[in-house]
């Protein structure tokens, strides 16, 4: 099962059924997720356990949580990630539920990564979300300064573990 814990403008716009409290059943865990209002507007996803970010278009919006495992599986592959991994991953986010943001860390992250994002736009002009993406995962977080550093890093040594497991 994935869980997505949306903001508020983003449940505005999916109108799910909203649970209190869910966990995901995947390796990676629980996603977050919010809008940013570029022109096209574009679905930011992070990862709460590595803070793996996923750019996405949004439109259509009601059909988001059926095309993330997608867009997850380009991401994944960009970052080398095992095959066997990946459709473990995508096998579990068959069912997904809706949640409010709960983690104040993750959501801070993604204002962060969403202020990048714009900067990276405007001067690199990145022109895949998927480049965009890769991009902002290299980034040093501080939820993860005790360990991996980066998203890329803590993606890493999740799959690394996951693998020998």
């Amino acid at each position: 099962m994935l869980c997505l814990y949306c903001t508020h403008k983003l449940l505005k716009r999916l109108n799910p059924d909203v649970l209190e409290t869910v966990s995901s059943t995947a390796k990676l865990g629980n996603w977050y997720a919010t809008v940013l209002p570029w022109r096209p507007q574009v679905a930011m996803l992070v990862n709460e356990r590595t803070l793996l970010p996923v750019l996405i278009p949004l439109a259509p919006a009601a059909s988001l949580a059926v095309r993330f495992p997608a867009a997850l599986t380009d991401i994944l592959a960009a970052h080398g990630v095992p095959r066997s991994f990946i459709d473990s991953e995508v096998r579990e986010m068959q069912v997904v539920k809706y949640g409010k943001t709960q983690s104040r860390s993750v959501v801070g992250i993604m204002t962060e990564f969403a202020r990048l994002a714009e900067g990276y736009r405007v001067h690199d002009k990145p022109t895949e979300l998927v480049e965009l993406s890769l991009k902002l995962a290299r980034t040093p977080c501080s939820p993860l300064y005790k360990g991996p550093v980066s998203p890329e890093r803590a993606l890493k040594e999740l799959t690394n573990h996951g693998a020998a497991a």
